[in-house]
């Protein structure tokens, strides 16, 4: 067997290594005879939510032990068709099993970093904001450049994106923006995307300057009708106005919007996007969302530290550099992940810094840790 193939062959056994110890897989078989008998218990719906969630968490442990099943499966059939291929030197049928190995590669790396996403709130989906932070014009143009970013990086993955608030700049880009991302796991991934991204480039205003801006980044998952969230009324105020967005492809406007504000923590959220009565169900979800994501932060110090970080969109706080001048250069500043493709990031492939902080994060380290090992 050749040297690739073998370097292939372990990479997918370290992937099923990782599946294997995310589900715990000694004890997979023994989890999912309990599942079965309780399922079967003619109590079961007695309660609808804690029986939706059983059947849940069932079902995930089936896809995952399924997932693993199949991947193994792959690949021992696989290395015996190449072994047997050159015992009877078949180049033919060695490529065909060559060729399974390389795709099954991509789709044990795949699913090794959905095992990652097995957080309360992972499988949601998510309300991203979008914020404009010092730098004035550049940064608000930074901005509209991040809300593309991450538009065609879900759309990449078949997610929807609806847009829920945007606040034109004064004179090109965004002060602001807020989409719903919906998706399985949208909020496990966008999560890592919380913090202050820096730009570095050539201002494109006519200035000709060496410009560095910033933008405020926060994700926060879409809570479901199962979790409660109490909000005193007297806690809020609700204005309403008319909308004046930029608009643009994709991008239904409309003449009315509904701004709530919570008092006692100072979050506002605001919708636009569709008649005066549903955009107040909206930021009503939006507001329950961000309230449910501050009881998540008190509960889970690595949440909080994580949302946290995203402090204010200025010096000091940025969690990525994106560099176009004098040098082409993207780094996450927590985990060293970095690739000189500022296009293709810009044009929305994120998942390798997505991947990188989520690995950070499973294996318990600090951003001084990844830093350290530089």
């Amino acid at each position: 067997m050749r040297a690739e193939i073998q370097t292939i062959v372990a990479d997918i056994e370290k992937s099923l290594d990782l599946l294997a110890q995310r589900m715990n897989w000694e004890t997979a078989e023994f989890r999912l005879e309990e599942f079965n008998a309780r399922v079967e218990d003619p109590n079961l719906w007695d309660d609808p939510a804690a029986a939706q969630k059983l059947m849940r968490d069932r079902q995930s442990l089936v896809d995952a032990m399924d997932t693993y099943k199949s991947i193994r499966q792959d690949l021992q059939d696989s290395v015996e068709l190449i072994e047997l291929g050159e015992m009877e030197e078949d180049a033919e049928v060695v490529k065909d099993a060559e060729d399974t190995l390389k795709a099954l590669k991509e789709k044990a790396a795949q699913k090794e970093l959905e095992a990652l996403l097995d957080g309360e709130t992972d499988p949601n989906d998510a309300f991203l904001e979008i914020k404009a932070g010092a730098g004035g014009t550049e940064a608000c143009d930074w901005a509209s450049m991040l809300a593309r970013m991450y538009v065609r990086w879900a759309e990449s993955r078949g997610f929807s994106v609806e847009l829920q608030e945007e606040q034109a700049g004064a004179e090109a880009g965004i002060k602001s923006a807020t989409y719903q991302i919906k998706g399985h796991n949208a909020y496990g991934w966008l999560k890592s995307e919380s913090g202050t991204h820096r730009l570095v480039r050539i201002s494109p205003f006519g200035k000709g300057t060496r410009e560095t801006s910033f933008a405020a980044v926060g994700a926060y998952p879409v809570i479901d009708d199962n979790i409660e969230i109490e909000v005193n009324p007297a806690d809020i105020r609700i204005d309403t106005y008319r909308s004046s967005g930029a608009g643009g492809q994709h991008v239904n406007t409309t003449d009315s919007a509904v701004r709530i504000t919570h008092e006692p923590t100072g979050i506002v959220v605001t919708s636009s996007e569709k008649s005066q009565h549903q955009n107040r169900d909206i930021a009503m979800k939006a507001l329950k969302s961000r309230l449910y994501q501050l009881e998540l932060d008190r509960r889970n110090a690595e949440v909080n530290a994580l949302h946290e970080a995203k402090g204010d969109a200025g010096w000091g706080n940025q969690i990525r550099s994106y560099v176009m001048q004098p040098y082409q250069m993207v780094k996450d500043l927590r985990t060293n992940h970095e690739t000189a493709d500022t296009k293709g990031v810009l044009d929305g492939d994120l998942d390798g810094f997505m991947a990188a902080t989520l690995a950070m994060k499973v294996a318990g380290k600090s951003r001084a840790d990844a830093q350290g090992e530089d």
